[in-house]
């Protein structure tokens, strides 16, 4: 092995190369991101056109939630035995044609079987095996990488959410779903061909913090109070994102927003922008944050901050302008559980079992999205407001926050200790 400067050639080679495997996976989860972030676009084009409730629509959205997290142990366990380039690639494929045989359907049967299945499906592929690959190229900067990547996923969507508005506006929603379908399907297969597992020979640095050396098996992690605590966790803060993300052409329309333009654009469109840039950026900033100052110190700091801008939206929702900007805050507030759960999930239980072990956990996300999606929406129907929504989700964000300290703390240290 040649060194130069004391370096060695194959770490050099191996840093080059796990920069190159970043860029890959981000390009690959921005093109899986617009079936979840896009959605409050066709709420109320397909609701004309199917002639059905928002709550009987809304079941599109959690069962692409759902089959996108109750799935993906085993997408991941298939990642982890065979590999990240090809099924990552069909990942891809398969939710770019859920979004083309989406605009041909005319009922809403067709519509969960293509929105819901196809795509719930291939993003949780694709969403497992590119965090799966990140926690292992990156065990010093785990956080961060994982945050970058998870970016891409809230980032994705807003180099498409004005292009697909304004093409629902001149073309209708069924165009708008074959032609992005087509590109996102093409663009993130492309990325994922070029992904790999890092080998024996890609010699990598060491973990930043103290972290476990153990690979846990999935069945005994399950047996853990911690996993199942995590859960617990991340089922809430899920829960309240994912609320406000398919509710938000509803709620914000129910409360007179949609109708306002605000520093010149229509506000709808504006504040999911302004979200989906907030919802990139908490990810690798608060993974970053938590390479340094503690996972669960982040957590807190992240999911309380959550808990009181959803406070003020809610409260100041007759000013259009601070109804938009908090909405940002808000989503800066909840992204961050894409980097911090499965860098924590990672540092507890290991690396050997790190895709299939967090496609365990990210299950948490699909029992979000039934709490979130149409038992929200059930909820905002029978009482008619929005008010106890938000006041559930406020309280289980902040619930969450001090969890973090008060419970996830000590049981993870106890359990790393044992």
């Amino acid at each position: 092995m040649t060194t130069l400067n004391g370096v060695s050639s194959s770490a050099k080679s191996a840093t080059s190369t796990r920069w190159t495997q970043l860029v890959l996976g981000l390009i690959a989860m921005m093109s899986i991101s617009s079936p979840q972030y896009g959605w409050a676009f066709f709420t109320k084009p397909l609701r004309d056109a199917l002639g059905v409730q928002l709550s009987t629509l809304q079941w599109t959205f959690t069962i692409l939630i759902v089959l996108q997290t109750f799935l993906s142990p085993i997408q991941g366990y298939l990642v982890d035995k065979f590999g990240a380039r090809l099924l990552i690639a069909s990942g891809c494929l398969l939710s770019g044609l859920g979004w083309i045989l989406a605009g041909h359907v005319t009922t809403i049967a067709g519509l969960y079987l293509t929105y819901g299945l196809f795509c719930g499906v291939g993003t949780g592929i694709v969403y497992v095996g590119v965090v799966g690959l990140m926690v292992r190229w990156f065990p010093d900067r785990r956080g961060f990488a994982t945050g970058v990547v998870a970016a891409g996923y809230g980032f994705g969507a807003l180099l498409t959410n004005t292009p697909i508005y304004n093409m629902i506006e001149s073309s209708g929603y069924q165009q708008t779903l074959i032609v992005f379908g087509i590109i996102l399907g093409i663009v993130g297969a492309a990325a994922a061909l070029m992904l790999r597992m890092p080998t024996a020979n890609d010699v990598l640095p060491q973990p930043a913090v103290e972290v476990s050396s153990v690979g846990t098996p999935p069945g005994e992690m399950l047996q853990t109070n911690v996993f199942w605590l995590m859960f617990v966790m991340m089922t809430m803060m899920s829960t309240g994102g994912l609320m406000i993300i398919s509710q938000f052409g509803a709620f914000s329309r129910d409360f007179g927003v949609t109708s306002v333009t605000v520093m010149g654009m229509a506000a709808l469109p504006l504040a999911l922008n302004i979200d989906r840039i907030t919802n990139g950026l908490t990810r690798p900033f608060f993974g970053w944050l938590s390479d340094r100052i503690g996972r669960e110190n982040t957590m807190a700091i992240a999911f309380l901050m959550e808990a009181a801008a959803v406070t003020l939206m809610l409260l100041l929702r007759d000013n259009a302008l601070l109804f938009v900007l908090l909405s940002g805050v808000v989503f800066f507030g909840w992204g961050e559980i894409f980097s911090l759960f499965p860098s924590t999930l990672t540092d507890s239980f290991g690396a050997k079992h790190a895709t299939t072990n967090y496609g365990l956990l990210y299950m948490a996300q699909g029992v979000g999205s039934i709490l979130g999606g149409p038992l929200a929406a059930y909820l905002r129907e029978a009482t008619d407001s929005w008010i106890p929504v938000f006041a559930i989700v406020i309280a289980m964000d902040a619930l969450t926050g001090i969890l973090a300290l008060v419970a996830l703390k000590p049981i993870r240290h106890a359990y790393a200790t044992r």
